[in-house]
């Protein structure tokens, strides 16, 4: 059996000053008469001495408490310990009687003094005395309490510490349960992982290696990669995105892609597809570079041609995708599909826009309503985009012959979209030109700036390009525009646009519209858009106040009025303006005070997107990859 372990009876604390009187002398092994003489204050350190001594009897003698001249007496404990003294005569003695008396005798606890009672009924044997001043001590011991019920000394039952400390208890299991959860439920990590996490930790690496080690290895393992050439009327663009597991943007350095241009276009080369495939050469080599080395092969390669080639005669376009595949091929180790580079129609384009700036917003997943309608105004065409419910998709027109189909379905996000889509070619914002120039042909144009007498080239034919003698003017524009446009044309739907083409109904997709490309390029030319901010919020009457400030002006004037306004555009400024309103209210069916968001681009994640169709194109090309 284990030693118990004796309580240290000098270190009592102070339980209050009217528990204690005051100290008197008490020899350390009194006898029963000098016990029952002495004050009973001093009963206390006798029996316990008594109580080791017997317990000890037949052991090695433990070593002695330490001796205490004085003590201070605890009246609860010395009135109880007077009566196992005093048991046989059942009669307390008179200084209990008189601290009673006073109501300084105080039963902690019914069944403690019950037990000492039933000790004393019946008097120990003999052999049995040893055994009962054992059990006398470790009563006594159970007597010593701490004000409040905290026990000074430590015999409790299991189910004691439990009580008392469960407070602590709860406090400490309920972080270790979490901690084990989140244990539980994380993926597994092998111990290569650990061992890297480990190496980061603890070693200095400079800033820029450490840059590059992240991208190559955990770019490797987690992110994927997509470029996509946009082969414009007016220019060519290259973009690079990457993406995580989740289809989410992650940076290519400082930004969330790479996005170079240059001009002219594919279709400026239409006799010579070689140079028109090597004018791409100097934005190839520049994705080549950001993509890792060892994700290039699985990287895919896109290029789109819009507008323009598709409106260059014969095979010429087909010639110069051809040369642009043989680029590709030759000098870099991309991922070509056999349709990466083609012609891509106009309503692969507008659904391309719409997914890019609905992906930009967070908008995907959400009910139709909750989307935006974007327009897209390019160079060779205008396409307009927008969700529509169910059961107006159901009533869509079904399209003639030739004619593109007006609903397109798409599965984004966990959730299925009928997006109205049609692509109007030849109603760029450059093709536009050229059908407004059509209208008047030889003649003077009211929609060129006063002074101005030239050509425009666009497509590969030349237009003749003078103001009228009266000037240019905003009313006489307007009905060279509706001409154009052809706004009177039969309308065999409910609704049309222009050129009697169905509008898709409008509807809750439509009432929160986007506008891109040129119509931000031309607003923050004529000074009424701020061109470092990336969304501006307008009124389609703000293109008509613009152009009959800019119709009134004549070319020399234009120069310094409009500096932003690059030299081969500012003859056709008034012209771009009215044609600009006129897609808006009479073509589009917008009201001139209906607010819409001129966008260039969109901000996602503290960054800045390009609000153009090559990302939708690049979330496809990854998710079919």
């Amino acid at each position: 059996m284990a030693s118990p372990n004796f309580p240290d009876f000098t270190a009592l604390p102070e339980l209050g000053e009217d528990t204690f009187f005051e100290e008197e002398m008490m020899p350390s092994n009194p006898t029963p008469t000098e016990l029952e003489n002495a004050p009973v204050d001093n009963a206390l350190p006798g029996i316990l001495t008594n109580a080791r001594d017997a317990k000890f009897s037949d052991r090695r003698s433990p070593p002695a408490l330490p001796r205490r001249e004085t003590t201070k007496s605890f009246r609860p404990i010395r009135a109880e310990l007077e009566t196992v003294q005093d048991s046989k005569q059942k009669a307390p003695p008179a200084a209990a009687t008189a601290a009673a008396a006073h109501g300084q005798i105080r039963y902690r606890s019914p069944s403690s003094a019950e037990l000492l009672e039933n000790q004393t009924n019946s008097p120990p044997s003999d052999q049995d005395n040893n055994h009962h001043h054992h059990h006398s001590f470790f009563e006594a011991d159970k007597m010593l309490k701490r004000p409040g019920g905290g026990r000074l000394v430590g015999h409790d039952s299991l189910r004691d510490k439990i009580q008392r400390y469960r407070g602590i208890l709860l406090l400490v299991s309920v972080p270790l349960l979490l901690v084990s959860f989140v244990v539980y439920v994380a993926p597994p990590r092998s111990s290569s992982s650990y061992l890297k996490d480990y190496s980061m930790a603890h070693t200095k690496v400079p800033q820029a290696l450490l840059r590059s080690t992240t991208t190559s290895s955990s770019a490797s393992s987690k992110n994927s990669y997509a470029v996509i050439f946009d082969a414009g009327s007016s220019g060519s663009r290259v973009h690079v995105f990457s993406f995580d597991r989740n289809l989410d943007l992650v940076p290519i350095g400082d930004d969330l892609e790479l996005f170079e241009q240059i001009k002219p276009g594919l279709s400026a080369y239409a006799s010579d597809p070689k140079a028109a495939a090597e004018s791409l050469i100097g934005l190839l080599d520049k994705a080549v570079n950001v993509v890792p080395k060892n994700l290039r092969a699985s990287t895919p390669v896109r290029v789109g041609a819009t507008a323009g080639l598709r409106s260059l005669p014969g095979d010429t376009s087909e010639r110069i995708l051809q040369a642009v595949r043989d680029l590709l091929k030759d000098r870099s180790t991309f991922k070509l599909e056999s349709d990466a580079v083609s012609v891509i129609d106009g309503t692969q384009e507008g659904s391309y826009q719409w997914v890019t700036i609905n992906f930009l917003l967070g908008n995907l997943g959400q009910k139709y309503g909750s989307t935006v309608g974007v327009v897209d105004l390019g160079g060779g065409s205008v396409q307009m985009a927008y969700a529509i419910s169910e059961a107006a998709a159901a009533k869509a027109p079904k399209p003639t012959d030739g004619e593109e189909t007006y609903v397109k379905e798409m599965f984004l996000k966990g959730k299925k979209y009928f997006l109205y889509v049609h692509s109007y070619l030849r109603y760029g914002l450059l093709a536009g030109r050229a059908e407004l120039l059509k209208v008047t042909g030889e003649s003077g144009n009211p929609c060129i700036l006063s002074g101005y007498d030239g050509s425009f080239t666009y497509g590969g034919n030349t237009y003749k390009a003078s103001a009228s003698s009266s000037g240019s003017s905003v009313d006489g524009c307007r009905m060279v525009a509706d001409k154009a446009l052809k706004i009177k044309d039969t309308c065999t739907h409910m609704k049309c646009t222009f050129g009697g083409v169905w509008n898709g109904g409008g509807g809750d997709g439509q009432r929160n519209l986007f506008v891109a490309s040129f119509f931000f390029d031309r607003a923050a030319e004529a000074g009424f858009v701020n061109p470092k901010e990336p969304v501006a919020k307008v009124h389609p009457a703000d293109f008509e106040d613009a152009a009959k400030r800019a119709c009134q002006t004549t070319h020399n004037e234009a120069k310094s009025i409009y500096p932003r306004v690059e030299e081969s555009n500012l003859p056709y400024l008034c012209m771009d303006l009215v044609y600009q309103y006129k897609l808006l209210v009479d073509g589009f069916g917008l009201d001139p005070w209906q607010e819409i968001k001129l966008v260039k681009q969109v901000e996602y994640h503290n960054n800045l997107v390009e609000a153009a169709w090559p990302l939708g194109s690049a979330i496809e090309a990854v998710s079919s990859a």
